[in-house]
């Protein structure tokens, strides 16, 4: 087994979160695992994205040129990161934001109104939780378990007043989420 995939979206949307929970239930899983934060000196409105290698072997770079899967949660950094994709990977894509015209044909798509969604479950800021489980659900790369049982480890202790709303967020996108 050897993911490779960027998460990328703007500062305020929970990238860093969305991929230290992702390498976190992969570790807890016994695989060996690459998180590298990247973004802009704003804390929010600024670039943010992430890169997460997940593997059953030894990473050998931190570092992907071809990533498997690129999770879009904003036009601008998709629009930045999505050339990349190997083709024939998986686009996860966060519809409220970004334009499905603008989207490749020769990647695999899954694709949700995240924003949407959260503003239904209670709260819109949950939306990267909601793409977070769309990716787990389809793509089994972690369970929607194992980083359910990530939070607590991932939040700061003054979040995990959130934890039932991130958990029904994570449910909600797998299970919205099309298979692949």
């Amino acid at each position: 087994m050897h993911e490779e995939v960027i998460m990328a979206g703007t500062g305020g949307q929970g990238i860093m979160i969305m991929g230290q929970l992702l390498a976190y239930a992969a570790m807890q899983a016994d695989r060996h695992v690459v998180w590298f934060p990247s973004y802009g000196p704003e804390a929010r409105g600024g670039t943010a994205d992430c890169t997460v290698i997940i593997s059953s072997d030894e990473i050998g770079s931190p570092i992907t040129a071809c990533p498997d899967t690129l999770v879009g949660m904003h036009q601008f950094m998709f629009n930045r990161f999505q050339p990349s994709v190997k083709p024939g990977g998986t686009l996860v894509v966060n519809t409220s934001l970004i334009d499905p015209a603008a989207i490749r044909t020769d990647c695999k798509l899954i694709s949700l109104n995240a924003n949407e969604i959260a503003e239904e479950i209670g709260n819109i800021r949950a939306a990267n939780m909601v793409i977070l489980g769309a990716y787990a659900g389809t793509t089994g790369a972690v369970s929607v378990d194992a980083l359910i049982a990530a939070l607590p480890e991932v939040l700061p202790p003054h979040r995990h007043k959130l934890i039932p709303l991130n958990e029904q967020a994570l449910r909600k996108g797998a299970e919205l989420a099309k298979p692949l």
